[in-house]
């Protein structure tokens, strides 16, 4: 039996930043890969792909230029799935050559093969061959990500209907296509597929796109998309559906009747953990089908841990790389990165994008916080006009009485760069007088900030004059 100080069942983000930080503190670390590339969902089935692909639906179907323009530009003629598919696919070669580079540099062992406990320190390891090595660790991380939620009664045989996995495989450019699901996958696929000119009818059977996101942004996206073409169906579900001669039948709960070549379901994800015989290690999944884990990422078997999307929300590559090393930092005493910040930013890669931190409208009348809005608009924004976006909006919600930060949403062009300097200020507690005091390139769509903090004093103001 082989012994290591961490095995680590995953190469997806939470995987390899976990053994990747214990490895950088001299623990003999052994990651377990079941599939020949390296990843995980972040690079081969989710976050790189799927963003990758929207740049691609952006640059072939010419939609930034035509607000540049005002030309109608349409579809390059001839466009096969393979074109279409080509920089995603250099991009998601790119990164697993640098995660088998990282793995390489930190002298972390790459096991390709199946993991399954035979006890809570023991793992056996069925290679491709069918040849097993048994490994003893210490410490163990459960990184195995998530898989799509496939409903029996749904058809899927993933060449027209698909789930959020194997839509990446698809074999031609449908003409049209059923995209069930309201949720991030559901909304970023249906805007990258509306964008290349396929006719997409979105279902979904709550009230509102994305209703974790602050009201506002939900209602300008739903605007936004549906003036590219997209049709959303809302409150509504299928209860039937069929694979015909000529594409999907989808019969809905209203009665309503929906046709196209081609459907994605994307509705939910669960963790990933078939084969690994997780009642051998004492662990099971919760009811959502995750696992449960504590503020350290550690199950309630102490040495062994979970990250990344198999404990659930907000299951991000981003979020899921920290968690990974503050699982690790934990596990062996590192006093290196004890906790994720306070405040985590949520990018969606819809078209526009959408990027939000902290609170919203909605959040603070829940919470009962008192809050005041400044707001300022890519249209009047020169940055904003030269890049043709005139749909975008920065939104900064604080309070009224010491104008303390308390969130930011941005829709539009760069959305998830332009965060990062609104976490900044709402992390060290500041105020939007810290937007006013600096000064910005010009012109730069950072320069919304300083608008929006001006428009949310003018609010201010208008607002104690209203209660003088």
């Amino acid at each position: 039996m082989e012994s290591f100080d961490l095995i680590v069942i995953g190469s997806g983000p939470a995987g390899e930043k976990g053994a990747a930080q214990a490895a950088y503190f001299s623990k003999r670390v052994a990651l377990i890969e079941r599939r020949e590339e390296l990843g995980g969902a972040g690079v081969n089935t989710g976050t790189v792909p799927s963003k990758t692909l929207r740049e691609s639906a952006l640059y072939f179907s010419g939609l930034r230029q035509r607000g540049l323009y005002g030309i109608d530009y349409s579809l390059r003629e001839g466009l096969t799935v393979q074109g279409f598919m080509h920089r995603k696919d250099a991009v998601v070669s790119a990164e697993r050559l640098k995660i088998a580079t990282n793995l390489a540099a930190h002298k972390i062992e790459l096991i390709h093969g199946t993991a399954t406990f035979e006890d809570a320190h023991t793992i056996n390891v069925a290679d491709p061959r069918g040849a097993t090595r048994t490994l003893r660790g210490e410490m163990i991380l459960i990184a195995t990500g998530s898989k799509p939620h496939r409903p029996p009664e749904i058809p899927f045989d993933d060449k027209s209907v698909f789930d959020s996995d194997s839509i990446l495989a698809m074999d031609r450019i449908p003409k049209s296509m059923i995209v069930v699901g309201g949720g991030v996958i559901g909304c970023e696929y249906a805007s990258i597929f509306t964008a290349m000119g396929v006719a997409v009818t979105l279902i979904d059977g709550r009230e509102r796109l994305l209703p974790f996101l602050d009201a506002e942004i939900s209602d300008r996206l739903r605007a936004h998309l549906a003036n590219l073409g997209l049709n959303i169906v809302f409150q509504d579900r299928p209860k039937s559906t069929q694979r015909t001669p000529g594409g999907i039948w989808m019969t809905l709960n209203s009665g309503k009747i929906v046709k196209a070549e081609t459907a994605l379901f994307a509705a939910g994800r669960r963790g990933a953990v078939e084969g690994l015989e997780l009642e051998k290690a004492g662990l099971a999944l919760n009811p959502r089908g995750n696992i449960d884990v504590n503020e350290h990422y550690q199950t309630h078997v102490p040495h062994i841990y979970a990250a990344g999307d198999v404990i659930g929300f907000p299951a991000l590559a981003s979020t899921s790389m920290e968690q990974g090393r503050v699982a690790m930092c934990h596990a062996f005493g590192f006093p290196y990165k004890l906790r994720l910040a306070s405040q985590l930013p949520m990018g969606i890669y819809t078209i526009p994008e959408i990027s939000a931190v902290g609170e919203t409208e909605e959040s603070c009348r829940e919470k009962k916080i008192a809050y005041e809005v400044g707001r300022a608009k890519y249209a009047n924004n020169a940055r904003g006009q030269i890049a043709g976006d005139d749909s975008g909006i920065l939104k900064l919600i604080f309070r009224p009485d010491t104008k303390q930060l308390l969130g930011v949403q941005i829709l539009g062009e760069s959305a998830t760069e332009l965060i990062h300097l609104g976490m900044a200020v709402l992390e060290s507690g500041g105020t939007i007088d810290k937007f006013i005091e600096m000064v910005f390139n010009f012109p730069t769509l950072s320069e919304l900030y300083k608008y929006a903090a001006y428009d949310g004093l003018g609010n201010l103001a208008g607002h104690k004059l209203r209660e003088g």
